[in-house]
């Protein structure tokens, strides 16, 4: 899958990209999902722990200061990324492992990055409605695509999506850390409207589960939003501003009802 420059050709940040059509044109074309609180269901996650196991293998006599380095180096960009209001990308994983004087070309950094990886297998299991959603709006010709604001590279998310059976029902897929934003910062769901091949943003809808970075967020470029409410969101990770949602559902499931009337009243 390519990803476009989200600057290039976009109009702004927070301004829909449409290169014509009307209120006829308004039959959803694509819908892209969030990521972790949405394919995958919300996880309560010790960071410093999924950092541990990795410190433990790279450098096992330094293990606990190692993994609190890695854990603040972490937090640093997601604040950065969060106060920023997206203009600011969180960064790429092997970045951050440079930063912190991790040698990326030795063996005992691949053992850590898959002890650090497994850590991670049972909190990113897809929601269970995820494969059948899917895989019926693909049968209705619709889209799909995938905005995450995430330090992982593409082949950790696709291999995470490979497991659960869902990697060949996504059309386009964009993370944060391909781009220079994230999050609700309207170029980052510019460039995955392009990732999906959606001009005009009424024709798409996204689903997540954070009202600023996600409902907000597709709202200022013209998308309609769908809230899955059951991620409990620190304090510290909420917006100053929240979007009224065009739809809210209590399982992943119900956004093919929403698209469905949609599409059968033509509402744009």
């Amino acid at each position: 899958m390519t990803v476009s420059d989200p600057g290039t050709g976009a109009v702004g940040s927070g301004s829909a990209w449409v290169e014509g059509g009307g209120a006829s044109d308004a039959r959803i074309q694509a819908v892209i999902f969030d990521w972790g609180g949405t394919l995958t269901p919300w996880h309560e996650v010790d960071l410093t722990a999924g950092w541990y196991a990795y410190a433990s293998i790279y450098d096992p006599r330094h293990a606990a200061s190692l993994a609190a380095r890695l854990y603040a180096a972490e937090i640093q960009r997601w604040q950065d990324q969060h106060h920023s209001a997206g203009s600011a990308g969180t960064g790429r994983l092997d970045q951050m492992l440079l930063d912190c004087g991790i040698d990326l070309t030795s063996a005992r950094h691949h053992q850590a990055l898959d002890a650090y990886l497994r850590f991670w297998d049972p909190h990113t299991e897809a929601d269970p409605d995820a494969a059948e959603l899917l895989g019926a709006l693909r049968d209705r010709g619709i889209r799909i695509g995938v905005l995450s604001n995430t330090l992982w590279p593409r082949e950790h998310h696709e291999a995470v999506f490979a497991r659960d059976g869902l990697l060949h029902l996504i059309d386009g897929a964009v993370y944060s850390s391909e781009l220079p934003v994230g999050k609700p910062l309207g170029d980052a769901f510019v460039a995955a409207l392009r990732a999906v091949g959606v001009q005009d943003p009424r024709r798409a809808v996204f689903v997540g589960d954070r009202a600023w970075d996600d409902v907000h967020g597709a709202q200022q470029v013209g998308m309609r939003a769908i809230l899955v409410p059951h991620s409990d969101i620190p304090h510290d990770q909420l917006g100053p501003v929240e979007g009224e949602p065009d739809a809210v559902v209590q399982r992943l499931a119900e956004v093919l009802a929403h698209v469905d009337r949609w599409n059968a009243s033509g509402d744009d």
